[in-house]
């Protein structure tokens, strides 16, 4: 089969199109490029295949893949194996939701829009804070932006970063902060949680923001409040980095103080996906919201009185005052943000809290299982539904013998330094059964 049964023009239709356009073939579109660098010959690709031998080659790529089903993981480090409730995809799939384009038109759109105006109601009760936008493209993308909107409300350009918070936001912040000419400070890390007194001699005046994960990448739950009042107290504002599934539990970022709240959306709804599309969560209070980037929904009431849904305060994105926005993103995830709302609908208030209380439980639970397997704790510091735990010189070895059975145990940490040279994290969630982290702790014990 040498022609492509999904590409519906005919040698008619071709024709037809050409003469519209005024040129006699195809090779007469490619005219401007000399003929002494177009590529001869054919291209080093196999030969065309039909649907059904192309289905079947698909189907043998994907059985190289391990499925969850099939195995047991431990691996989080910023994206998490939780239950999806049934009702999430059902809702999703529906044929006027299941596009990756954002809407555009209000007088079509309107279950979309008020579907991204609940979406944004949610996280701002989510995270305490007053307003929300309509999304990110991603948890490490929403740091970036709003390190960038810190610093143009400011007019401040350097931003405190924890070493505590995920290295790879470190790097896509670090990423934005080059484009921008901010610079980034990094605050060093005691016992899995922020140095306060390091941060404290670093709050100097040119500091925009500090930036803080909580819980943090090492699991450690920081003292959000504490480092609010520290920066506050210069002027400074303080970003903070979640685990939406963890404010079920914990208290709320914006009720500790904080002025600009991020999250990785992929835990609420969505599923790993091989690391994405996944869902960035950005919440400001009333005074940063003109300057917060990308789109909100807002609702109102036509001449009628009825209620209607709008994208509105466009003007600052991309419109008349774009030279004035702290960011040029005008996208969103409305297909993930729609998952987010559904699983939080489904779930309410309780439903979060229990799938909380459940990652806290059987993380503790677990750590201390594989301790007396003989793994050590690195941190003793207060954690959510991750740890790390240092396996000794023998750690690239375990985690070998264990992937050989399935079981992946957690993410290397030796990239961050001699300290972490032989540690891994770990991250359980409500998936993990007891007799799952009874089998891999037997297991380790073996092992060590």
């Amino acid at each position: 089969m040498q022609s492509f049964s999904y590409i519906p023009n005919t040698e008619q239709d071709r024709r037809e199109m050409l003469k519209t356009i005024g040129v006699a073939s195809v090779d007469d579109l490619f005219a401007d490029i000399p003929e002494s660098v177009r590529f001869k010959g054919m291209l080093n690709l196999p030969d065309a295949l039909s649907e059904f031998e192309m289905m079947n080659e698909l189907k043998r790529l994907a059985r190289q893949n391990v499925s969850l089903e099939d195995a047991i993981s431990f691996l989080g480090a910023g994206a998490y194996q939780h239950v999806i409730p049934s009702v999430v995809d059902a809702m999703i799939s529906r044929s006027e939701f299941y596009t990756a384009y954002t809407p555009y038109q209000p007088e079509i759109s309107q279950g979309i829009l008020q579907a991204i105006f609940e979406y944004q109601t949610l996280m701002a009760e989510l995270t305490g804070l007053d307003v929300s936008n309509a999304s990110l493209y991603d948890g490490a993308t929403a740091i970036g932006e709003a390190a960038m909107l810190s610093c143009s409300h400011t007019r401040r350009n350097r931003v405190l970063v924890s070493a505590a918070v995920n290295p790879d936001y470190r790097a896509v912040l670090e990423t934005y902060a080059r484009g921008q000419h901010v610079e980034t400070d990094i605050i060093a890390e005691i016992d899995g949680a922020t140095d306060h007194a390091e941060l404290a001699a670093k709050l100097q005046d040119d500091v925009a923001a500090v930036v803080i994960q909580y819980p943090n990448f090492f699991g450690t739950i920081e003292d959000v409040r504490t480092v609010c009042e520290m920066a506050h107290a210069k002027k400074v504002l303080v970003i903070v980095s979640t685990n939406p599934i963890a404010l079920g539990l914990l208290e709320s970022p914006g009720a500790l103080g904080a002025d600009i709240v991020v999250a990785e959306g992929q835990p609420l709804g969505n599923s790993l996906s091989f690391g994405g599309p996944y869902l960035g969560i950005i919440t400001v209070r009333e005074p940063l919201l003109r300057k917060l980037p990308g789109r909100i929904a807002g609702q109102t009431v036509d001449r009628d009185g009825r209620r209607g849904f709008v994208l509105t305060l466009q003007a600052r994105e991309q419109h008349i005052r774009r030279e004035k926005a702290s960011s040029n993103i005008c996208s969103n995830q409305a297909l993930n943000a729609l998952a987010a709302s559904v699983y939080l609908s489904y779930m309410g208030p309780d439903g979060l809290y229990d799938v909380a209380k459940q990652c806290l439980a059987k993380a503790h639970y677990a750590r201390d299982r594989f301790m007396n397997a003989g793994a050590k704790a690195v941190h003793q510091a207060p954690f959510f539904h991750e740890f790390v735990l240092d396996l000794g010189a023998q750690s690239d070895q375990v985690l070998e013998a264990l992937k050989t059975e399935n079981i992946f145990f957690g993410v290397p940490l030796k990239n961050l330094g001699a300290r972490y040279e032989h540690a891994v994290l770990l991250a359980v969630t409500e998936v993990h059964s007891k007799s799952a982290i009874d089998e891999v702790a037997n297991r380790l014990e073996g092992l060590l």
